[in-house]
């Protein structure tokens, strides 16, 4: 589905430091197999820290939002001295519910969910176990015992939208999202309102490759490819995903599209994750989404004593979200880029949540 639509809704955050505070106060696998982290057992021993972590659909190796949770559990690792473990769900993920159990069970303490898609299961998990502490990404607290840790994505996509207008010599940019969910359409109010607000006769085109709850639109770098390929056929010249493992498609795409053609990444530095050079060269930059950093923040505040009950957002202001610097492509717009960054911080822009 391609079409351009716009809207507005002020949405505020949280200061993403809340979970320093607490402390003080005291207060790809699609077959659902199992994996544990290499030397997890001898990296935590005698720091009686064991963190479990289980990965949203598509699972380690996506490039994206998965490997950056998992590089906070590898710090937690080295820094903190953590025993740490991973899960990777079904395809479908039709057994989140259990590996949170199976965790649980293995006497890991605290627990991480990576995605929103775990609330449900994370509610009736997290009762069940009243003395594990749980951290759930991308949604707020859903119990006494669970941290939601939640991130400023329309921002950083705002940053992303105003980069593409600045680089664009077509005046023709596109987004592609994997699910259309109320998370992703964060990533494309915020995109299309920092690119309107840098050239107002933009034209912007939009593509979801499956509807709200269809995760399997995150593993689809064939729809991604396609979606990517029309807009690019159509005139676009940038593309920003934000649609998981489906981004790989994107990718392809520009590469495929020739000279003066590019993507923007999402979540991680994807010019650093991506292995293929051919693709490395045509992402622009691409919108950080530091869950690494949440991630890690959550399991040393709780290995000094912080509990759940709290949501605490990564936004500008802590640097939770932001854009890349690899090829120095944004060297000639990064002036507008960090005016645009300074008025969303002192709150003289007000970034929309919904399209």
């Amino acid at each position: 589905m391609l079409r351009k639509r716009f809207g507005r809704l002020a949405v505020t955050t949280l200061a993403g430091a809340m979970l320093m505070a607490v402390t003080a106060c005291g207060g790809g696998g699609d077959t659902g197999a199992t994996s544990a982290s290499p030397g997890a057992s001898d990296a935590g021993a005698g720091s009686g820290l064991k963190v479990g972590l289980a990965f949203d659909v598509g699972g380690r190796g996506d490039k994206s939002f998965n490997d950056s949770a998992y590089a906070g559990l590898e710090r937690a690792k080295t820094e903190l001295g953590a025993d740490i473990r991973e899960l990777s769900p079904a395809g479908d993920g039709s057994n989140r519910g259990a590996m949170l159990q199976q965790l649980a069970d293995a006497g890991y303490n605290p627990i991480i969910a990576v995605g929103f898609a775990y609330e449900p299961e994370l509610k009736t998990v997290a009762a069940e176990y009243p003395d594990v502490q749980f951290a759930i990404v991308d949604a707020g607290s859903v119990g006494p015992n669970v941290t939601g840790l939640t991130f400023a994505e329309q921002q950083g996509s705002y940053l992303a939208g105003v980069a593409a207008a600045a680089k664009t010599k077509t005046n023709h940019i596109g987004f592609v999202g994997g699910p259309e969910s109320k998370l992703i359409q964060k990533f494309e109010a915020g995109y299309v309102a920092g690119a309107k607000a840098t050239k107002p006769d933009i034209k912007i085109d939009i593509s979801y490759l499956g509807a709200d709850g269809d995760f399997a639109a995150f593993k689809a770098p064939d729809k991604g490819k396609i979606a990517a390929e029309k807009m690019y056929q159509a005139g676009a010249d940038i593309v920003y995903h934000a649609s998981g493992d489906s981004g790989q498609g994107v990718f392809q795409a520009a590469a495929a599209a020739g000279a003066d053609k590019w993507a923007i990444g999402v979540d991680s530095d994807q010019a650093q994750t991506v292995k293929e050079p051919e693709l490395q060269k045509i992402i622009l930059t691409s919108m950080l989404k530091r869950v690494d950093n949440g991630v890690f923040e959550f399991i040393k505040a709780n290995k000094g004593g912080a509990k759940g009950g709290q949501t605490v957002a990564y936004d500008l202001k802590v640097d939770g979200v932001g854009l890349s610097t690899t090829g120095d492509h944004l060297s000639d717009v990064q002036a507008q880029i960090d005016e645009a960054k300074q008025k969303i911080i002192s709150g003289e822009i007000t970034v929309p949540e919904t399209p």
